[in-house]
């Protein structure tokens, strides 16, 4: 997050962190001035006994090591281990191994805990935090059926309607704490679709947030929502232009917690822009790609090389990274695995919203794998443990149902054998797969983080095994995918430094960050002329 603590230069951020966020909300606007004052991350001093974790993770020759936890690394490599120990010098992971001897550095017991990766977020909107659950019932596009799932529809009451109505302290408040919520969730990494960039200063709020959670992140710059359906409140969005300024200004050093993703939607006027200045950037490329918008003829000649101008077309060294492909031909799934782009599929949000069913049959086929992605919460929630679960669970009916169906659901027959060529179930490794290292490849980040090894950053989450919801553990993939949930992150580390302690978010004001929220909440509801009506 600072270049010269990066560079080995450590810096004393108590005062300076708190102070720039201070400054940030004091410069947005007027009216935040008394806001100025609150101290958002300073949390009150922590009792005694849960303030034994190394205070100055992360800093170059600080040594910890954490004890006798269950091991899962996710490197084929490295292995798993029953019992084994995580040895941490400043950022980066040193040893793993049973009984490692470690001198006189500091220790976590993990006993009765598992150790293992962050999970990464492919895609995730974190912009809408002030307004979750505000369209529970919604599909993308208004069907003209006049059902909630119409009336609540993604694209009139969330692009065109609330979006446009941020100012630059909305968005630095909902990213903020969105990216704080996952990271008590465990998700050390995100990349953070944001189509808030309605002015430089937006962009800039969005950026900001990111670097103040602490996290790891890829900063996707997409469009300023509704822009292109001449959405007044638009009027100063510089996308995708400013990203030369942008890149410049907040990513010149490769060496930070935060990098740079050039949104390309193929969905708005004129999208060869995009494309050009984010290849002129050299910044990997990502765009949503689904069957509702009329997509499917795009990447079709897309793979063609004729989008665009007439010559835009698929490349390996763009790194694309397509969400959703939902509803696309052969064609240009062919020529996505020609080029090596990822996917990242959002099972939950796809399934509910009308973007087609998420398409891991067709890529099982093809020999790829997805990453996961939690899409939007004004529809469902970020948590990670609900997107493995819908993974595996949306994979395995399809497959359970035609292997049922083969035979017909009559004696002698009723519990047939798989026909030849069915798709093999997934497991719970699969979806732990495509939760951490999967999602750190899509990033370009897996030199990086998406697993325990040796000479990566120490991006490692500690999970309480010894909670009533699923002790005794009797497999441990199987007791992460299917039995926990959020209740279970005790630890969350990110390149060494401890975020997460003991079931608690350090640093961190909640009560003041809530008021702000929700002061951020009542403005845009407010602006955007919709009731605050709990139980419409």
């Amino acid at each position: 997050m600072c270049k010269l603590c990066d560079e080995g230069k450590p810096q004393d951020h108590t005062d300076s962190l708190s102070g720039s966020r201070r400054d940030f909300l004091k410069a947005s606007t007027a009216t935040a001035a008394a806001a100025a004052g609150l101290s958002l991350f300073n949390a009150p001093p922590a009792a005694a006994h849960d303030d034994d974790h190394p205070k100055d993770g992360g800093r170059p020759g600080r040594r910890y090591i954490i004890r006798g936890g269950h091991v899962m690394s996710m490197d084929p490599q490295v292995g798993d281990f029953v019992k084994a120990d995580v040895l941490v010098i400043g950022k980066k992971i040193a040893a793993i191994g049973p009984n490692l001897h470690a001198g006189d550095a500091g220790e976590i017991d993990a006993r009765g805990k598992i150790v293992m990766p962050g999970f990464v977020d492919t895609h995730h909107h974190q912009a809408w935090t002030a307004i979750r659950s505000s369209i529970p019932d919604s599909i993308l596009i208004d069907d003209g059926t006049g059902t909630p799932g119409a009336q609540q529809n993604y694209l009139g009451n969330i692009l065109l309607g609330f979006a446009p109505k941020y100012r630059p302290q909305d968005v630095y408040i909902s990213e903020l704490f969105g990216g704080l919520a996952q990271l008590d969730n465990g998700v050390t990494t995100v990349h953070d679709v944001s189509q808030i960039h309605h002015s430089p200063d937006h962009s800039d709020a969005a950026i900001k947030a990111l670097f103040d959670t602490g996290r790891r992140a890829a900063f996707g710059y997409f469009e300023s929502a509704g822009a292109a359906f001449g959405i007044p409140d638009n009027a100063g969005n510089q996308y995708p232009t400013d990203a030369t300024r942008i890149k410049k200004q907040w990513f010149s050093s490769s060496n930070q917690l935060v990098h740079m993703i050039m949104g390309v939607e193929v969905y708005l006027p004129n999208y060869q822009l995009a494309w050009d200045i984010g290849r002129q950037l050299n910044l990997q490329l990502a765009a949503h790609i689904l069957s509702p918008f009329g997509m499917r003829p795009i990447l079709d000649s897309l793979a063609d090389g004729t989008a665009g101008n007439g010559s835009l077309g698929l490349r390996p060294q763009d790194r694309h990274l397509f969400i959703h492909m939902t509803g696309m031909s052969d064609k240009g799934w062919n020529r996505v695995k020609e080029v090596g782009a990822h996917v990242s599929i959002a099972f939950p949000i796809e399934m509910n919203m009308r973007h087609g069913i998420p398409p891991i049959h067709k890529m099982q086929r093809l020999g790829i794998e997805p990453s996961l992605s939690t899409d939007v919460e004004t529809n469902m929630t970020a948590d990670f443990f609900t997107q493995m679960r819908s993974a595996m669970t949306m994979q395995r009916m399809v497959v359970n149902e035609e292997i049922l169906a083969s035979g017909g659901y009559t004696p002698p027959n009723q519990w047939p054998a798989p026909p030849a060529g069915t798709l093999p179930l997934l497991n719970v490794r699969d979806v732990l797969r495509y939760a951490t290292i999967n999602g750190a490849k899509h990033l370009g980040l897996d030199g990086k983080t998406g697993s325990l090894t040796p000479g990566k950053e120490a991006d490692i989450i500690i999970l309480d095994a010894t909670h009533i919801n699923v002790f005794p553990v009797n497999h441990v993939p199987g007791a992460v995918v299917q039995m926990m949930e959020r209740s279970n992150v005790e630890t969350v580390i990110v390149a060494g430094k401890v975020r997460k302690w003991k079931g608690r978010l350090l640093d961190v004001n909640l009560r003041r960050l809530r008021r702000e929220l929700e002061n951020s909440r009542d403005f845009i509801f407010s602006k955007a002329g919709v009731p605050q009506d709990l139980f419409r």
